[in-house]
Protein backbone atom coordinates (compact mmCIF):
# COMPACT_ATOMS: atom_id res chain seq x y z
CA UNK A 1 0.00 0.00 0.00
CA UNK A 2 1.21 3.54 -0.88
CA UNK A 3 1.55 5.81 1.94
CA UNK A 4 3.26 8.77 2.91
CA UNK A 5 3.84 9.63 6.32
CA UNK A 6 5.33 13.05 7.94
CA UNK A 7 6.48 14.24 10.95
CA UNK A 8 8.85 16.74 12.42
CA UNK A 9 6.12 20.05 12.82
CA UNK A 10 5.99 21.93 16.00
CA UNK A 11 5.75 25.54 17.17
CA UNK A 12 9.01 27.62 17.26
CA UNK A 13 9.53 31.14 17.43
CA UNK A 14 10.35 33.45 14.66
CA UNK A 15 14.07 33.42 13.44
CA UNK A 16 14.00 29.65 14.25
CA UNK A 17 14.45 26.10 12.79
CA UNK A 18 12.25 23.39 11.80
CA UNK A 19 12.58 19.79 10.25
CA UNK A 20 10.18 18.26 8.72
CA UNK A 21 10.59 14.54 7.35
CA UNK A 22 8.24 12.47 4.91
CA UNK A 23 8.70 8.79 4.69
CA UNK A 24 7.01 7.78 1.57
CA UNK A 25 6.11 3.34 2.03
CA UNK A 26 4.96 0.86 -1.11
CA UNK A 27 6.68 3.13 -3.67
CA UNK A 28 8.11 1.43 -6.72
CA UNK A 29 7.63 3.08 -10.07
CA UNK A 30 4.92 5.33 -9.47
CA UNK A 31 6.58 8.85 -8.50
CA UNK A 32 9.20 10.83 -10.04
CA UNK A 33 8.81 13.99 -8.26
CA UNK A 34 8.24 14.89 -4.77
CA UNK A 35 7.35 17.86 -3.11
CA UNK A 36 6.21 20.17 0.42
CA UNK A 37 3.00 21.87 -0.16
CA UNK A 38 1.17 23.87 2.57
CA UNK A 39 -1.99 25.61 3.75
CA UNK A 40 -3.13 28.64 6.00
CA UNK A 41 -6.28 28.20 8.05
CA UNK A 42 -8.38 30.42 4.95
CA UNK A 43 -5.90 30.06 2.12
CA UNK A 44 -5.33 27.82 -0.58
CA UNK A 45 -2.69 25.37 -0.56
CA UNK A 46 0.76 25.89 -2.01
CA UNK A 47 3.47 24.38 -3.41
CA UNK A 48 6.89 25.15 -1.13
CA UNK A 49 9.78 22.94 -2.39
CA UNK A 50 9.51 20.22 -5.00
CA UNK A 51 12.31 17.73 -6.03
CA UNK A 52 12.72 15.41 -8.88
CA UNK A 53 13.83 11.80 -9.36
CA UNK A 54 17.08 13.23 -10.16
CA UNK A 55 17.75 16.07 -7.23
CA UNK A 56 16.76 19.09 -9.19
CA UNK A 57 14.96 21.26 -6.89
CA UNK A 58 12.15 24.30 -7.17
CA UNK A 59 11.08 26.38 -4.15
CA UNK A 60 8.27 29.03 -3.93
CA UNK A 61 10.04 32.66 -4.03
CA UNK A 62 8.76 33.10 -0.49
CA UNK A 63 11.06 30.47 1.08
CA UNK A 64 13.74 30.60 -1.21
CA UNK A 65 16.83 31.01 0.63
CA UNK A 66 15.22 30.01 3.69
CA UNK A 67 13.81 26.18 2.86
CA UNK A 68 16.31 23.73 1.97
CA UNK A 69 14.58 19.91 0.11
CA UNK A 70 16.21 17.05 0.52
CA UNK A 71 15.54 13.35 -0.32
CA UNK A 72 17.31 10.27 0.51
CA UNK A 73 19.70 7.88 -2.51
CA UNK A 74 16.82 5.16 -1.99
CA UNK A 75 14.47 8.34 -2.64
CA UNK A 76 12.16 7.30 0.41
CA UNK A 77 12.56 9.91 2.67
CA UNK A 78 12.03 14.03 1.73
CA UNK A 79 13.16 16.24 4.44
CA UNK A 80 12.03 19.86 4.52
CA UNK A 81 14.91 21.83 6.49
CA UNK A 82 13.44 24.97 7.16
CA UNK A 83 15.46 28.07 8.52
CA UNK A 84 14.82 31.68 9.55
CA UNK A 85 11.14 31.02 9.95
CA UNK A 86 8.26 33.40 9.62
CA UNK A 87 4.83 33.89 11.38
CA UNK A 88 3.58 33.75 8.00
CA UNK A 89 4.98 30.18 7.30
CA UNK A 90 2.22 28.99 9.70
CA UNK A 91 0.40 26.28 8.27
CA UNK A 92 -0.53 22.44 7.86
CA UNK A 93 2.72 21.21 5.68
CA UNK A 94 1.95 17.96 3.70
CA UNK A 95 4.67 15.83 1.95
CA UNK A 96 3.30 14.59 -1.68
CA UNK A 97 4.45 12.40 -4.62
CA UNK A 98 3.77 11.45 -7.83
CA UNK A 99 4.54 10.89 -11.84
CA UNK A 100 4.32 14.27 -13.36
CA UNK A 101 5.76 15.72 -16.71
CA UNK A 102 7.23 18.40 -15.01
CA UNK A 103 8.28 18.52 -11.29
CA UNK A 104 8.71 22.29 -10.97
CA UNK A 105 5.86 23.76 -9.27
CA UNK A 106 3.56 20.78 -10.38
CA UNK A 107 -0.16 21.33 -9.63
CA UNK A 108 -2.18 19.88 -7.02
CA UNK A 109 -4.10 18.02 -9.05
CA UNK A 110 -0.34 15.88 -11.01
CA UNK A 111 0.26 15.01 -7.46
CA UNK A 112 -1.04 11.41 -6.72
CA UNK A 113 -0.13 10.82 -3.32
CA UNK A 114 -0.33 12.87 -0.29
CA UNK A 115 0.81 12.67 3.71
CA UNK A 116 -1.61 13.59 6.25
CA UNK A 117 0.07 16.30 7.42
CA UNK A 118 1.83 18.17 9.94
CA UNK A 119 1.38 21.50 11.63
CA UNK A 120 4.07 23.99 12.01
CA UNK A 121 3.49 27.24 14.28
CA UNK A 122 5.77 30.54 14.18
CA UNK A 123 5.18 32.46 16.99
CA UNK A 124 6.39 36.53 16.53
Amino acid sequence: QVKLVESGGGSVQAGGSLRLSCVAFGFTSQKNCMAWFRQAPGKEREGVAFINSVGVTTYADSVTGRFTVSQDTWKTTLNLIMNNLKPEDTAMYYCAAGYVSSCARAPIADLRYWGQGTQVTVSS
